[in-house]
Order: structure tokens, then sequence, then C-alpha cells
């Protein structure tokens, strides 16, 4: 074992954006969609929904996001207390998001400029999202008396609007950042706003209920004081009636990466420790060969700190042949 002090400039950071498929098994696009009957009828079911790839009940569903739905006056679910007015769960969520996205509590949304009371919200799944969504690859087909198909306007926006919750682009009729544009079925009226907001850095895309009314007939309701099934006519537009749903987007993360560079210059570690080498008993070298033309066959990197602790370990693909008339350059990358 030989050991060399690495230099400042033998370390370089580099950051890379890496994007992926959203949905399990690297997935790009869910085209099935399932509940969990369980969920639905236990006490979290009257605040969301989950969304599986495949039945709940098997070994390899896993959770891909969660449908809810926040109303401004607590309509569309069941009061908390009959004997107190409009405190419900739909309230609550409504509550939440405006928190966690507006972050004032005296302040309402406002998809394309028109103020909203109530929304639905898909949340991905922490762990599928990773950093945050990509913009621009996500595509969402509604369909209820017609399909719609929804998509951010991050291609199109010259400037990117922030909130508390970070990046926000308005959600409208187009595929994978296109934006439809003209007179066809997927437009709707200025009155009543956007379709909503996509909001990449939470993983979280908010529905805006008035808009998808008037275009596709996908309705909200806010009936008092009872249980709109809010949650599960999102979920029958999302699994699709009218046409084959689907539900494709990209997660996005930055890793950055330590690059180590290990140099074994022609004089350095041509000879070894190990007992093929040497005499155990007089500690010398065994052929005379050895002794002005040695050969090694270097296989592992150690990286050490000062106190001489091993922190990290590289193998290397195959022995390396060094001797007096050989360099050799090893790159070894940290991710993190």
């Amino acid at each position: 074992m030989s050991f060399k002090r690495l230099d400042n400039e033998d370390f370089i950071v580099s950051s890379d954006s890496v994007t992926a498929p959203l949905w399990t098994n690297g997935a790009p696009t869910l085209t099935r969609f399932f509940t969990s009957s369980i969920q639905e009828a236990g006490s979290s079911g009257d605040f969301y929904l989950n969304i599986y790839q495949t039945g709940s009940t098997l070994s390899n569903a896993e959770i891909q996001f969660a449908i809810t739905y926040g109303d401004i006056l607590g309509s569309g679910s069941n009061l908390y207390n009959p004997l107190v007015p409009e405190l419900s769960p739909t309230r609550t969520t409504y509550g939440q998001y405006r928190n966690l996205v507006l972050g004032d509590e005296n302040t309402n949304f406002t998809f394309g400029g028109v103020t909203a009371s109530n929304f639905w919200a898909i949340s991905i799944d922490r762990n599928r999202y990773k950093e945050s969504l990509l913009p621009g690859t996500m595509t969402l087909i509604l369909s209820s008396s017609k399909f719609l198909s929804l998509t951010d306007n991050s291609q199109a926006s010259t400037t990117i609007i922030f909130n508390d919750a970070g990046r926000v682009y308005e959600l409208v009729s187009g595929s994978a950042g296109t934006v439809y544009t003209g007179s066809n079925a997927y437009g709707y009226s200025a009155t009543k706003g956007s379709y909503g907001w996509f909001l990449p850095d939470i993983g979280t895309i908010l529905i805006n209920p008035n808009a998808t009314s008037e275009s596709i007939g996908l309705v909200a309701s806010r009936s008092n004081n009872s249980e709109g099934l809010n949650f599960r006519r999102l979920f029958l537009a999302i699994s699709g009636s009218v046409v084959s749903s689907s539900f494709t987007a990209n997660s996005q993360e930055t890793i950055s990466s330590d690059y180590i560079f290990v140099r074994a210059r022609n004089a350095e570690f041509n000879y070894s420790e190990n007992p093929s080498f040497i005499s155990g008993s007089t500690g010398e070298i065994i052929y005379n060969s050895f002794i002005n033309n040695p050969q090694t066959f270097p296989t592992t990197i150690g990286l050490y700190n000062d106190n001489n602790e091993l922190l990290a370990v590289a193998k290397l693909s195959r022995p390396l042949l060094k001797d007096f008339t050989k360099e050799a350059l090893v790159r070894v990358k940290l991710d993190f």
C-alpha cells in the first residue's frame, strides 16, 4: 500500500441537472389509475385520495400521486361539527394550500388573473419528483363530456413568477409544454381564468374547476355541508371515460459531483508490499528483476483524510499495469 497527498488542483466540483420519468419503474406515462377503498373509507379519505399504478392490494402497488379538493367556504364536504358552519375538510385543505403556496392567509388564489374560491390539487408523491417537476414535460388528459389536454405554459412564458412555493406557471390547454392556440374544443372563457397552476418545486398541480366546468363539463360540487365526492369526480376524469387517459411528466434534480484526479507518475507506485513482492523474513525483494524493472498492478484507490481514516474506495474495472515507463491518471467521481 502506498500513499500520496492530493493537491488542490486535483479536486473539481461539478453540478449536473438530471431528468427522469416520474412514475414507478421509470414509466414516462401513467395510463392506469387505481384507488384504495381502505384508504378512502379511513379518516384520511375525508381529505385526499391516493392514486396507485396498479391494484392497491398488490405487492408492487406504489402511490403515484394524491388528489384533494379545497374550498374557501368549506363546501363540498361534511362539517366536522354540524353546529359549527363552514368548518370542514375542504376548508382546511384550502387553508393548508394557501399557507403553503401563497404564504398569506388573507390572499386568495388567482388563476389567469381571475380569483378562484376552490380548486383541485394533484400532489405528486415526494420520492417521485425528487427535487422538482420538469416544466414543459407534463401532459394530463382529463375527460368528462369532452376531453381536455393540460400542460404548463413554461415554453410560452417570457418571465417566471415566484411565490412561497417557488416557480409558478399557468395551467393551459396543450401538450408537453406546447400551448394550443386558436378556437378549439380546449378553449375557455377569459372570465373563468386559466386551468390552474403548475408548481414544479413542490410537485403540485392546482386545477381550476371554473375553467374545466366551462370547457369539458367537469364540475366540482359545492353543495353546503354535504359530501360532494369531488375527489372521485377528478379521479374519474383522470382515469378516462371519453378518451384513453394518460398522465406524463418528468422529474428533475441537480446532482453535485466531486471529481478527484489521482495521478501516478512514472516513478511512483512501482513497488508493492505484497508478500509475493518481498521476503517476509528479511523484507528484501524476492526477484532481482523487480529491483530495476518492477511491475505492479493497482486495482483499488482509497481516499483518506489527514487522520488516516478511509473515507471512500474506488475500484478499477481491471488491474492497471504500472512500471517506470508508464504514468496513470484515474478520475474518481463521487456523487452526492
